[in-house]
């Protein structure tokens, strides 16, 4: 049997279709919203004896001579003339039909930058128009897009200028709710396609024009839209409400644990028990401070859904970390009588029918693991509360499969997230906008201060040096090699090179070595020779970056510090000072820095705050980066910036609410407008 024909207005799509759809340009309202990034000035002609060297500008003349000629390489060369002088137009790559379109005798509009050459004024590769004496001049500044080698500008300005006539843009907003002095969509919308030709570049530019200002607060608004309205529907789910028993294992916990808990922990702690205690999901971020004792708090969360007859998950990033969780929650809970089960890629075989089964039966009432608890086959038989731990290193469809493990019985999980990076208050206000946030901001008592200091790579000697000292002081060392995810060859050749190094420099010193491309069977027998002191320097990619605690480990040498990230950083830095030792973190760079290195060398020298750190991160990167996957790579701000944009974000705030409540449909429709399927991402 044949299958039968395609339909007959399926034809095939032309490059240009699949860029823009690439893009994401598949709605009118997606092409009135693709904004230039620069414009041209097509609306003035300048004369050709009045051109600047290095300056773009418009000329029209008249062709006195085309020919090719062959000058070290064949090329096209056009003279021109005006009133006012001559210009020669130089092409190194053409085709015939150029060549025959500027024959002598035509009259072309060409926009270039000018410079002088050896026979005068010249432009090289100009944009060429073919003109005639009627033809008018733009009357407006030519935007420029952003586009792919697939998509030219003529066809995206000609496709942006339809779909901006198409889009439906009238207002959705009631009146007297917009910010004075601000134009409507439409008008905004022309504007930024189309400035007239007075129009301040400046002010277009850096998107400080009223018009750039609408956009910004529309987009704030369909952000902070989504936000509620994903708010709203969770609270209208069923989860189990969980209650500790009086007496039972959350009272034990706190009683057997060997210290006391922070004031802050203790009122973090209670703001999760109140949150469990309803019958609604939690959706809550628990952040703090690298090394300000999240995973007690989790644990206590955990006491609280088992204490309740419930099952807990926590789920984290990579094995390392998830192991030392694992490691300290059956210290902390197995003497109660808890099980714990362990589920992470590397468990196979019996071993992992074995967690699966106890995870299914409900004989484990907590279950630690990397992503591999969210796969299909791990079920549970009550599923009351899931912890993940640095919560921006995992993707919406995980969060959401965790999510999903109590579908059957009509109810959701309890959701506590936790990062040791601090989210800066505008992050906190737009993208974590629909999260209940809870701030561990203090440290334990006991933890030693940290001083970073800076050495270029020329000084590696004597950072060596302070190396032999610290040992032979007793302290154990970090020395963490940069990881480069294109070439895991060149990360462990580096590893592997620096580990001869130092294992040359220090004889007699126990010198060991951690990466990725080791069993984890491997990872952990090196980490617990570290642990337990066997070990007194580790040269390490950044594997180590979250989890270890090694109290004893009180100098850290980052290598290629220019590297990393500023969040990277700082997390690496926290491995040290978890003693009562005076702990050193020395970061080395390779010259020359780019500014941006600078900036974050500059601050890691200047702070140990984590929310100092956080705010000049975002700086640094801008929201995109900084939210990691939280989104799934969707840009859900594109116009507005965090920083600058304060005073807009406030309004934006404060209407949505209102918009919601007396105003559903065009809250809806405002959201559908700026986000589309996007506002699905802000759910998990």
């Amino acid at each position: 049997m044949t299958a039968p024909p395609p339909p007959q207005d399926s034809k095939p799509k032309s490059a240009p279709q699949k860029a823009m759809e690439k893009l994401g340009l598949l709605r009118d309202i997606d092409l009135a919203l693709h904004l230039p990034m620069r414009y041209e000035d097509e609306t003035r002609l300048a004369p050709i004896a009045t051109l600047r060297e290095g300056e773009p500008a418009q000329v029209e003349g008249v062709v006195v001579d085309c020919q090719v000629e062959l000058r070290g390489r064949r090329q096209l060369l056009v003279r021109m003339k005006d009133e006012s002088g001559t210009l020669l137009l130089r092409f190194l790559h053409f085709y015939p039909s150029q060549q025959k379109q500027m024959a002598a005798g035509a009259r072309l509009r060409v926009r270039g930058e000018a410079r002088v050459g050896f026979f005068g004024r010249e432009m090289v590769h100009p944009v060429v128009k073919v003109v005639d004496d009627d033809t008018p001049l733009a009357q407006s500044l030519t935007p420029v897009y952003p586009a792919s080698a697939q998509l030219p500008q003529a066809y995206l300005r000609k496709a942006v200028a339809s779909g901006l006539t198409r889009a439906d843009l009238r207002e959705l907003l009631p009146a007297g709710v917009v910010p004075r002095g601000l134009p409507s969509l439409k008008e905004a919308l022309h504007y930024l396609h189309h400035p007239p030709p007075d129009a301040s570049q400046e002010a277009l530019h850096e998107h400080h024009h009223p018009a750039w200002h609408r956009l910004k607060f529309e987009e704030l608004l369909a952000q902070q839209l989504s936000q509620l309205q994903a708010q709203r529907e969770r609270a209208a789910l069923v989860a189990p409400a969980l209650r500790a028993r009086p007496g039972g294992l959350h009272e034990k916990l706190l009683a057997a644990l060997p210290f006391r808990l922070t004031g802050a922990q203790q009122r973090v702690s209670e703001e999760i028990a109140q949150d469990l205690a309803r019958p609604q999901p939690t959706h809550r971020l628990l952040q703090g401070d690298v090394g300000s004792g999240k995973t007690v708090v989790a644990a206590l969360a955990a006491a609280v859904a088992i204490d309740a007859g419930w099952q807990c998950a926590l789920m984290a990033p990579t094995e390392i970390l998830a192991e030392q969780h694992f490691r300290k929650l059956v210290d902390w809970l197995q003497p109660l009588g808890l099980q714990v089960a362990w589920i992470t890629g590397s468990v196979k075989g019996k071993a992992r029918q074995k967690m699966l089964d106890a995870a299914a039966s409900g004989e484990a009432q907590l279950v630690v693991g990397t992503h591999a608890v969210i796969e299909d086959k791990v079920r549970f038989a009550k599923l009351g509360l899931a912890v993940i731990d640095e919560q921006h290193r995992f993707g919406v469809a995980q969060r959401l499969a965790l999510r999903n493990k109590l579908k059957a019985m009509d109810l959701e999980p309890h959701l506590l997230m936790m990062s040791a990076t601090p989210i800066p208050r505008t992050l906190a206000m737009t993208y974590f906008a629909d999260l209940d946030v809870s701030t561990i901001d203090e440290l334990p008592p006991g933890r030693s201060p940290i001083v970073t200091k800076v050495f270029a790579d020329a000084k590696r000697d004597e950072v060596i040096a302070k190396i032999r000292g610290a040992v032979g002081d007793g302290a154990q060392v970090y020395w963490v090699c940069p990881l480069v995810e294109e070439s895991e060859a060149v990360d462990l050749r580096n590893a592997t090179e620096t580990h001869a190094e130092l294992s040359a420099a220090l004889p007699g010193v126990s010198v060991g070595l951690l990466h990725g491309r080791m069993s984890p069977a491997d990872k952990a027998a090196v980490m617990a020779q570290f642990s337990g002191g066997a070990m007194r320097v580790l040269v390490a990619t950044t594997v180590i970056e979250v989890g270890v605690d090694v109290p004893n480990a009180s100098l850290m040498v980052i290598e290629h510090a220019e590297r990393f990230g500023l969040a990277q950083l700082h997390q690496l830095r926290g491995r040290v000072g978890r003693g009562s030792v005076a702990s050193v973190c020395v970061l080395i760079y390779t010259p020359p820095l780019s500014d941006t290195g600078k900036s974050r060398l500059k601050a890691m020298a200047e702070t140990t705050d984590g929310f100092e750190i956080a705010r000049r991160d975002l700086d640094i990167r801008g929201p995109g980066e900084f939210m990691g996957s939280r989104q799934s790579g969707a840009e859900l701000l594109r116009f507005a910036d965090l920083q600058e944009d304060a005073p807009l974000l406030v309004a934006a705030r404060t209407l949505a609410p209102r918009l919601l409540d007396e105003h559903p449909e065009a809250a809806r429709r405002q959201v559908a407008r700026w986000l589309g399927t996007k506002a699905e991402f802000l759910k998990a």
